[in-house]
């Protein structure tokens, strides 16, 4: 019961923190535009749609596949709906930078953050080097991920259900719709999830939550991850380890990050 109570407590100090207060000023923001997003959703659709041709084509390159792999169609539709549900992703991808850069170019109406800036000597509007900080770090992060999702983990995980088939003595022969959406969602999985130190160390220096708040909720996080790695991941354990992991581990070296800073400044 009290672990309940202490829960609650935490639940409601978050809901009346200025980081709750800024979720209903982003609801707002998102009804007020829901127009112009889903404008450049539909563009990015489009745009994203002429290039998935290319795309799939290069991802099923022999040089590409695991020995002894081959790629079949099993509908007559199957292609087309999976250029649909890459170009989709790419445009939900676009509409969450843009959410981003509106974010930290305009700042927020937040009055209590509004006030934090100020204490930091921040100023929220337009492209300042705190903007395009943010920016570069939220590419190179990105590109990161990518890198880890097409470099390592990628490769690992077909290897290994690929073996894993061949030596029940199975032949391996891939819907194109399954590998290439899984190459895909491992991609953005790992682009999303390799965003925790940014976002993290973003909420703590804005005051949007307190330190001590994300504490309490440490456990929650982690379990977070695992859940957005299962959801993410093609649904297999170790994909979902090795997608939630890096952002547990990207999650809490922010937190050290910005306790080095505290110290410092001490």
């Amino acid at each position: 019961m009290a672990d309940e109570d202490q829960f609650q407590n935490a639940v409601k100090g978050l809901i009346d923190s200025p980081g709750g207060v800024l979720v209903s000023d982003i609801s707002l923001y998102l009804k007020s535009r829901i127009k112009l997003l889903v404008g450049i959703f539909i563009i990015a659709v489009t745009a994203g749609f002429s290039l998935t041709k290319s795309v799939i084509k290069w991802l099923i390159e022999p040089e590409r596949l695991p020995l002894d792999v081959n790629i079949i169609v099993t509908s007559p539709i199957e292609f087309i709906l999976l250029q649909f549900q890459i170009s989709v992703s790419f445009g939900i991808v676009i509409i969450g930078l843009f959410l981003m850069i509106e974010a930290l170019r305009k700042g927020v109406n937040n009055d209590a953050i509004r006030m934090r800036l100020a204490e930091l000597e921040l100023k929220p509007p337009k492209f300042s080097l705190a903007f395009i900080t943010t920016i570069g770090f939220t590419i190179a992060f990105a590109l990161a991920g990518l890198l880890y999702s097409w470099e390592f983990l990628t490769p690992m995980i077909l290897q290994y259900l690929t073996e894993d088939a061949q030596t029940a003595g199975l032949s391996t022969e891939w819907r194109l719709s399954g590998y290439v959406g899984f190459i895909v969602n491992l991609a953005l999985a790992c682009v999303i999830g390799f965003q925790s130190p940014v976002i993290t160390l973003l909420v703590l220096r804005l005051g949007v939550v307190t330190r001590s708040q994300i504490s309490q909720f440490r456990k929650h996080i982690w379990f977070t991850a695992f859940v957005l790695g299962a959801f993410l991941s093609p649904p297999d354990p170790l994909s979902l380890f090795l997608v939630a992991m890096p952002v547990v581990i990207l999650f809490e070296f922010a937190m050290l990050i910005d306790s080095i800073f505290k110290i410092s400044k001490t």
